[in-house]
C-alpha cells in the first residue's frame, strides 16, 4: 500500500514539475509529460513496472472518456451554426487527404496493398487528449480556433473508425467469408456509439442539475460520464465517441445548466497528466529503430497528407490553403487509438501484424514528441 501511494505523489509532483515547465518554456507540457513517461519507462530507469501495467489502462479509459465528455459539449448549436460547415469539411478533407497521400505513397514504394492500405486507414486517426491539452495550455479552447479544432478532433474519431473499418474489409478481402462481418463490427462500433451517447445523454440532459440548481453535482457527472463508458465496453462501442455524443446532447439540450460540465473541468487535469506520463512510459524507443525506412515513409506521408488535406479543403471552402494546412498540422498527434486499430488489424491478417504493430508503435512515439509541439506551433498562427 505504500508504494502505491509513494507512486501516485511521484507521478503528481513530476506531472505539476511538467506543467510549470511548459508554461515558462515554448515546449508543450503534453510533451514534457509524455518525456518524462519515457524516462521513467522501460526506455528509461523502468521504474513501477508493475503499477504502470495495473493502472494505464483503467486511467487511459477514464481521461478520454472525460474528454470525450467536454469535446462533445463544445459542439453546440450556436458554434455549429457558426462553424458547422467548416468543421464537417475540414475534419472530412484532412481524414480523406490523410488516407489518399498514405495509401499511394506506400504503394509507389512498393509495399503490398494490404500493408498500404491498412496503415493508410490507421493514420486517419488522431489523438484528441494532446491536442484539447495544448487548447486548454494556451488558453485558446474557447477561440474560433479552439472551437474549430476540437469540433474537428470530435469527429476524427468517427471517420477514423469509419474508414478504417471498410480498409480491413479490403485487406482481408471481400470475398472471405468474414469480411462482411468485420465491416459490420465496425459500423457497429461507430453508430451503436452515437446511439449510447444519445440513449444516456437524454435524461442525463433533462435530470441532472436539479440537486444543485443551474449545476450537475460532481457525483452525477461522474456517476453518468463512468456509466456511458462501462455500457461502451459491454456492448463493444467506441467510448471516445460515446462519451462526446453524450456530451453534445446534454450542451444542447440542458438549458436549465448554467454550466453542465463544469463538475468533470474540475477533475480532469489530473487525470489526463497521468495518462500522458503512463503514455510515455508504455513507449519502448527501440520501436524506433525496429520501424526502419516505412516508419519514415509513414511520417512523412502522414505529415503531406495533414497539410494537403487541410489546404485542399479550405480552398473548396473558400478560405486561405494556409489556414487549412496549419490546422491539419494541428492534427499530427496520435496515440491510443491508432494503436488499437493496428491490434485489430494484426489479429485480423496475423502474417503482417508485425509489421503494421511495429511501424504504428514506433511512429506513435514520433507523433506523442512532436505532435503537440505541432499543435502548440499551429494554434499560434492562427489566433
Amino acid at each position: 500500500m505504500d508504494d502505491f501511494f509513494i507512486t501516485l505523489a511521484i507521478l503528481f509532483l513530476l506531472g505539476l514539475g511538467a506543467y510549470w515547465l511548459g508554461l515558462k518554456t515554448a515546449v508543450p507540457s503534453v510533451t514534457l509529460l509524455i518525456v518524462i513517461g519515457i524516462g521513467i519507462g522501460p526506455s528509461g530507469l523502468d521504474l513501477f513496472a508493475h503499477n504502470r501495467a495495473l493502472w494505464f489502462p483503467v486511467v487511459s479509459n477514464i481521461a478520454l472518456v472525460m474528454l470525450g465528455f467536454l469535446m462533445g459539449g463544445a459542439l453546440t448549436l450556436p458554434v455549429l451554426r457558426e462553424q458547422g460547415i467548416r468543421i464537417f469539411s475540414l475534419s472530412v478533407g484532412v481524414a480523406l487527404g490523410t488516407f489518399t497521400i498514405v495509401f499511394a505513397g506506400l504503394l509507389a514504394l512498393g509495399q503490398p496493398l494490404p500493408v498500404a492500405i491498412l496503415l493508410a486507414g490507421i493514420a486517419t486517426a488522431t489523438d484528441p487528449a494532446a491536442t484539447a491539452s495544448v487548447l486548454v495550455e494556451q488558453h485558446q479552447q474557447h477561440s474560433p480556433t479552439g472551437k474549430t479544432l476540437t469540433g474537428i478532433v470530435a469527429l476524427d474519431d468517427a471517420w477514423g473508425l469509419l474508414i478504417f473499418s471498410f480498409c480491413l474489409v479490403v485487406a482481408t478481402g471481400a470475398g472471405v467469408a468474414n469480411g462482411g462481418s468485420m465491416l459490420i463490427t465496425g459500423l457497429w462500433e461507430i453508430f451503436g456509439a452515437i446511439i449510447l451517447g444519445v440513449a444516456i445523454g437524454l435524461p442525463m440532459a433533462y435530470l441532472t442539475g436539479r440537486i444543485c440548481s443551474g449545476e450537475p453535482t460532481l457525483v452525477e457527472a461522474l456517476g453518468l460520464v463512468f456509466l456511458c463508458a462501462g455500457l461502451a465496453f459491454k456492448f463493444e462501442v467506441s467510448h471516445l465517441l460515446a462519451a462526446i455524443v453524450m456530451g453534445a446532447t446534454v450542451a444542447n439540450l440542458a438549458k436549465h445548466h448554467n454550466r453542465p460540465f463544469h463538475a468533470i473541468e474540475g477533475i480532469e487535469w489530473p487525470f489526463l497528466l497521468m495518462f500522458f506520463i503512463l503514455a510515455g512510459a508504455s513507449l519502448e524507443m527501440t520501436t524506433l529503430l525496429l520501424g526502419g525506412v516505412l516508419t519514415l515513409a509513414y511520417c512523412v506521408l502522414r505529415l503531406a497528407g495533414k497539410l494537403s488535406g487541410g489546404a485542399i479543403t479550405s480552398i473548396l471552402i473558400k478560405e486561405s490553403p494556409q489556414k487549412g494546412a496549419w490546422m491539419g498540422f494541428a492534427l499530427l498527434p496520435q496515440a491510443g487509438v491508432a494503436v488499437a486499430l493496428a491490434l485489430t488489424a494484426s489479429q485480423a491478417l496475423p502474417a503482417i501484424g508485425d509489421l503494421l504493430l511495429t511501424v504504428t508503435l514506433a511512429s506513435t512515439v514520433v507523433f506523442e514528441f512532436f505532435g503537440p509541439v505541432a499543435t502548440k506551433l499551429s494554434i499560434r498562427r492562427q489566433c
